[in-house]
């Protein structure tokens, strides 16, 4: 008898386990339908952006438009929807946030897929792929490559939150890392002489290079390591993740993301077919 009851205790155990497992995936689902449903509603895709990423998502100051391959692509991706695009200011130190909070309903700003941000939000499959470079004065004393940076004394400044933070960390041995928070502050700390070098990808690097004549682009000799760029969404949105990721098979297969990086001047790093 005894054993009768614990059979039947086990079974109400697991028929709960799996009746919650169930809700769960149905909420789930719901949530991610309700997404879509809520933006066809609506007629507006809205659009997590940092305006200050050039060649990705970059407010003009001569002209006040925005400018990028994920402002066109974007555009892009409403278009296919049906709906409007509306773009929404974030930086890196705050967008999981943002998303979190239903601020705005995707990030695209090319952001790299870390394994600390995957814990927090879902990632489409990857566009773009960048390593890393250094920008420095043109008439550093020391620093005159991407090999020298590594000394005592040597002053390291990243960004907060990027995945560049983590690869000096671990990579560095001699020079001291500073870490900063607000975007752009990284090339103040150089310019003013606080720190002797700043760390960034591509499309940041060719900003510094274009527009200040003080700065110096250091290339590795030897690649870094390619941190792949992503857009992202907020968690356990199971069929809007599959159609943000059906957008970026359509942009590699029918030649726009192609089409848009070269506008940009990112060919080298896109990821297209």
């Amino acid at each position: 008898m005894l054993k009768k009851t614990l059979v039947m205790v086990l079974s109400l155990c697991t028929a709960s386990i799996m009746a919650a497992n169930a809700l769960a995936t149905g909420i789930s689902e719901e949530n991610s339908s309700d997404r879509l449903q809520q933006i066809a509603a609506q007629k507006r895709l809205r659009v997590c952006i940092w305006p200050d990423y050039f060649s990705i998502s970059y407010k003009n100051r001569k002209t006040g438009e925005l400018e990028g391959i994920d402002i066109d692509l974007a555009r892009e991706f409403a278009s296919d929807l049906g709906v409007e695009v509306s773009f929404v200011n974030t930086h890196f130190g705050i967008f999981m946030n943002d998303l979190e909070s239903d601020k705005c309903d995707i990030a695209m700003f090319g952001v790299g897929r870390t394994q600390a941000r995957m814990q927090r939000i879902d990632f489409s499959q990857p566009y773009l792929s960048s390593g890393m470079y250094g920008i420095t004065h043109k008439t550093h004393p020391i620093i005159d490559s991407w090999e020298t940076m590594d000394q005592p004394g040597v002053i390291v400044s990243v960004q907060k939150g990027t995945y560049m933070e983590n690869a000096m960390k671990n990579s560095l041995k001699q020079a001291h890392i500073a870490t900063v928070i607000k975007p752009g502050q990284r090339e103040i700390e150089v310019r003013s002489g606080r720190a002797d070098v700043f760390i960034t990808d591509y499309p940041y690097g060719q900003k510094m290079i274009k527009n200040y004549d003080w700065a110096k682009l250091l290339t590795p000799v030897k690649a870094t390591d390619q941190f792949q760029y992503a857009y992202a969404v907020k968690k356990d949105q199971p069929q809007w993740l599959k159609r943000v990721d059906q957008f970026v098979a359509d942009i590699k297969k029918d030649g726009r993301l192609k089409q848009y990086a070269s506008k940009n001047n990112l060919l080298p790093i896109a990821l297209h077919d």
